[in-house]
């Protein structure tokens, strides 16, 4: 559950940098500060679970798969740091270019490092039971 937050915040952010774009409403702006500031924090909860899972169990250690999500992860909460970051000194002038640009770039390393965590879960089975027994 730690994961869905942060993504569909990420996801929340980049639609309200667009809604901005469109409409001119500051609201958009205002809810893009909040969105992204809260992916980054709940993203950070996210990574610190993820971190100590992978430096705690030895059959995620092992895989390669496991430090490509570990390195992208940490570089998608680079981006979505500073996406915040920006955002904090003026949100309504923070959206056009760069957070909106920043936004696209935190979705798009969103999608990748997605798709190796599923490519952990659904090919390595991390964290699935095999027995069906929790």
């Amino acid at each position: 559950m730690l994961v869905t937050f942060p993504i569909a915040l990420t996801m929340c952010t980049l639609g309200a940098d667009g809604f901005y774009w469109w409409t001119g409403d500051s609201f958009w702006a205002r809810a893009a500060l909040w969105a992204s500031g809260m992916a980054f924090l709940f993203g950070l909860a996210a990574g610190l679970a993820g971190t100590v899972e992978l430096l705690l169990v030895p059959g995620i250690r092992a895989r390669a798969a496991s430090w490509t999500h570990f390195i992208l992860a940490v570089m998608l909460l680079s981006i979505l740091g500073a996406n915040w970051g920006y955002r904090l000194t003026g949100y309504e002038e923070a959206v056009l270019p760069w957070g909106l640009l920043l936004s696209a770039l935190a979705a798009g390393f969103t999608a990748v490092t997605g798709w190796h965590g599923g490519k952990l879960v659904f090919d390595y089975q991390i964290g699935t039971s095999r027995n069906g027994k929790g």
